[in-house]
């Protein structure tokens, strides 16, 4: 019989004690690269209750950069509404827009006015390799015997730097460990082909020589728990959040992190593999007041 998984988490929630989560990894190469090259102002991208922006927007500014986003929609939740309100807390100078189409040319007007421009989620190499660093110190921890070498890493899917990434991590370390991408949004053949084409672009950089095809079998993808699309909740997240707050004390948002635990589960629970890893992107730390 297959023996029964055991389930890890990574608490990438904890890396910062104002505001946490996977963007501050990425952000820590993008600001000091903006600011070594002149930057006094940065614009970027995302839905209306976007973490990335967030953290932009709080770190931007303790480096002592103005910071600019153009925001799209997305359902409204209190989650959403939270952390727009901490946007506008911490001087965040938004242009919202009606779409994704018409965010483009809000975009390049901003940049035109002289703003540097960070990609979406901080997905661009510079930002990715961030998460190269995050994969051996994974394997350090795995060295030390903190845990056992993960069978599988299973990680929410957005903008799709973070699990590069991670594969290219794990790779340069020489893990066994291969990257689930959890979808949150769409359309997912856009994802999975720029998280696949970032992740070989980050293994090369970090001295991994690696095809586009070598990267699929350590870069995989999870489609099923997205439901009716970005920023919707779903019922096999709903249940995953009430798990995860009560097995493991564990704050999921319904965007990312509780249709990525939903996979996570389901990984533990099929015993698609020995030694399942959570990686936990969402900041812990509390946005109030």
């Amino acid at each position: 019989s297959t023996p029964e998984s055991d389930f890890w988490v990574k608490r990438d929630d904890l890396t910062h004690a104002v505001y946490g989560g996977n963007k501050v990894r990425k952000l820590e190469r993008i600001i000091s690269q903006a600011k070594a090259r002149g930057a006094t102002r940065l614009v970027t991208i995302g839905a209306a209750g976007s973490h990335h922006v967030l953290a932009t927007t709080y770190f931007g500014r303790r480096a002592g950069l103005e910071i600019e986003a153009v925001l799209v929609p997305q359902p409204s939740t209190p989650h959403v509404l939270d952390i727009l309100r901490a946007d506008v807390a911490l001087g965040l100078h938004a242009f919202p827009v009606s779409s994704w189409s018409a965010a483009p040319l809000a975009i390049g007007l901003r940049i035109a006015a002289g703003a540097w421009p960070v990609t979406v989620g901080g997905s661009n190499v510079s930002g990715a390799m961030g998460y190269v660093d995050a994969g051996r110190e994974l394997a350090a921890q795995v060295q030390r015997g903190d845990l056992p070498e993960p069978d599988v890493c299973v990680v929410a899917l957005g903008s799709g730097g973070t699990a590069a990434g991670l594969a290219a991590g794990f790779a340069a370390a020489r893990l066994k460990t291969y990257v689930v991408g959890v979808c949150v949004s769409s359309p997912q053949w856009v994802l999975r082909l720029a998280a696949l084409l970032l992740a070989r672009a980050c293994a090369r950089r970090a001295g991994v020589d690696v095809t586009l095809a070598s990267m699929r079998s350590r870069l995989r993808f999870d489609g099923r728990f997205l439901g009716p699309g970005y920023g919707h909740v779903t019922a096999a997240g709903d249940d995953a959040t009430m798990l995860a707050r009560d097995a493991a004390g564990l704050t999921l948002d319904p965007t990312y992190t509780a249709k990525t635990f939903a996979s996570a589960l389901w990984h533990v629970r099929a015993r698609r593999a020995r030694h399942v890893l959570y990686w936990h992107t969402l900041s812990s730390a509390p946005m109030a007041p």
